[in-house]
């Protein structure tokens, strides 16, 4: 794993198995981006050579590494938050929850077009609530793309009564946020709920409580890589 391994595993934590999966390799997101590049670049081969579908094999490859969705380990360790989005931490510190109304622990991972955009859950827990918001497509690695840009915000509250506020962000390029869990949903750590296209972030904001084990800069994976600790 990328990143700084002693933040970003807790002691003795260890894959326990594998994430929910639905679909194979390929997030179904992707599925008609896929198909229309490829027969574009077929079609450009099959008329004018290699040479002149050069550039459209390279916008295959492009979107076929942009919609990847592999699936990933479980860190055995059942009071980790794991990350929701593979990508770079940009925000460890305490935040005010605008959601939630309260002060938090503030994690942010910023994607870039070359990450796997696939969110999964970062903790066991019933969705309490649901917020969606329209917005503009700032730059996803500013502070202010929390409050300006697009969104879809889960209220996630744990079997222990820990509640964890789960954020999508549109980024810069991004033009659709996919959230498909509903107020009542039951979500297992790992489980994949939400998709991102073309560049975005995540911020959870965690009770005070909770101890911090990833730093800003740390490369991380969604599923396999712990951000934080809850209290017990």
């Amino acid at each position: 794993m990328a990143g700084r391994p002693d933040r970003l595993l807790l002691p003795g934590a260890a894959p326990a198995g594998v994430s929910s999966y639905p679909h194979p390799i390929l997030a179904r997101e992707g599925w008609p981006y896929i198909a229309a590049s490829l027969v574009a670049a077929l079609a450009v081969t099959g008329w004018a050579g290699w040479a002149w579908a050069a550039p459209l094999w390279g916008v295959f490859v492009f979107v076929v590494q942009f919609f990847r969705d592999p699936p990933r380990h479980i860190p055995d360790a059942p009071r980790a938050v794991i990350s929701a989005a593979d990508g770079r931490v940009i925000v460890v510190g305490r935040a005010r929850d605008p959601y939630l109304e309260r002060d938090a622990l503030k994690i942010s991972v910023f994607m870039n077009v070359f990450n796997a955009h696939s969110n999964r859950s970062p903790v066991d827990g019933e969705v309490k609530k649901r917020w969606y918001f329209p917005g503009g497509f700032v730059n996803a690695a500013l502070d202010k793309a929390s409050e300006a840009n697009e969104r879809a915000a889960l209220w996630i509250r744990t079997p222990g009564g820990a509640d964890v506020t789960c954020v999508q962000i549109a980024g810069l390029v991004a033009r659709r946020i996919h959230c498909y869990a509903d107020e009542g949903r039951q979500l297992a750590r790992g489980e994949r709920f939400g998709f991102i296209r073309f560049g975005s972030r995540v911020d959870l904001y965690l009770p005070l409580t909770a101890t911090p084990r990833a730093a800003v800069g740390d490369k991380v994976h969604a599923t396999s890589s712990i951000l934080a600790e809850l209290a017990e």
